[in-house]
């Protein structure tokens, strides 16, 4: 495809989040009006929201969003190095490939629900470093790791016949291979997977705190919001846990841009 008929990547974000705030304001005003004799409304409309947050500032939020970041990041540390070792298990002992592929696959099917009750019978209240809960840290890696097992497989494979040939006539072995050839032509793939996996990481973990696994964190200042009512602030952490995943996601993006040039400048 001709570069002049496309529209810049920023430029196509921008333009969906207007069409979305403007969507949202629409609905605001005319699905969802305040009920009479009462100012509250179950969607507010953007000007509240931003509002709301402007004036409680960023410090209100941030001591919550530190710890469910924070398990976040654990997660998906856990979640992706498992994907990652057990991938690179399937090239080096394909005989295990059918194995791993199907706990994947169960660990998609599984519903995250009845996971996270689980998890809170075994794991109760434990708590990994400060506040950051392991019942949470555990649900950002649950859901992480089929993403990336699928990616990372799908990405090794990719590598060129010819190049994992000529490893062979030097004598290299299936490690060797992994190593030289099936790394580089997984990159791409297993970068994509990764990036997706940001903002899965950041709900596996809101997840886990939802069902109770914190005293403070993003989940349990949703639960406390609802039960107050307080459906301004309520849309105010959703807009910014979009923000934080957004911000997460992006930087994913840069790191592949930067480690897999060569894929950018595929486009025609």
């Amino acid at each position: 495809m001709n570069r002049r008929g496309r529209v810049p990547g920023w430029l196509a974000g921008l333009i969906g989040l207007t069409v979305l705030i403007l969507g949202w304001w629409v609905v605001s005003l005319t699905l969802f009006t305040p009920e009479p004799g009462t100012d509250f409304t179950p969607v507010p409309s953007p000007f509240q929201v931003f509002s709301q947050i402007y004036d409680d500032g960023f410090n209100a939020y941030w001591s919550f969003f530190k710890v469910t970041i924070t398990e976040a990041s654990w997660g998906f540390l856990y979640g992706n190095v498992l994907a990652l070792a057990l991938a690179s298990t399937v090239l080096l002992a394909p005989r295990a490939e059918p194995v791993v592929l199907q706990i994947g696959v169960v660990t998609y099917c599984l519903p995250i629900v009845a996971v996270g009750g689980i998890c809170i019978v075994v794991l109760g209240g434990a708590k990994r470093a400060g506040d950051a809960s392991v019942t949470a840290i555990f649900l950002a890696a649950f859901l992480v790791f089929f993403t990336t097992l699928v990616g990372s497989v799908v990405g090794f494979k990719a590598a060129d016949k010819a190049s994992l040939d000529v490893v062979s006539v030097y004598g290299g072995n299936r490690f060797t291979q992994l190593r030289k050839v099936r790394l580089t032509a997984a990159l791409p793939d297993i970068l994509n997977a990764l990036q997706i996996a940001v903002p899965t990481a950041f709900l596996g973990a809101v997840l886990g705190e939802y069902m109770g696994a914190t005293d403070r964190s993003v989940g349990i200042m949703l639960v406390r919001l609802q039960g107050n009512l307080d459906s301004v602030r309520v849309w105010a952490v959703f807009v910014m846990c979009a923000l934080v995943a957004l911000v997460g996601y992006a930087a994913l993006g840069l790191v592949a841009r930067v480690l897999t040039p060569w894929v950018a400048g595929n486009h025609a």
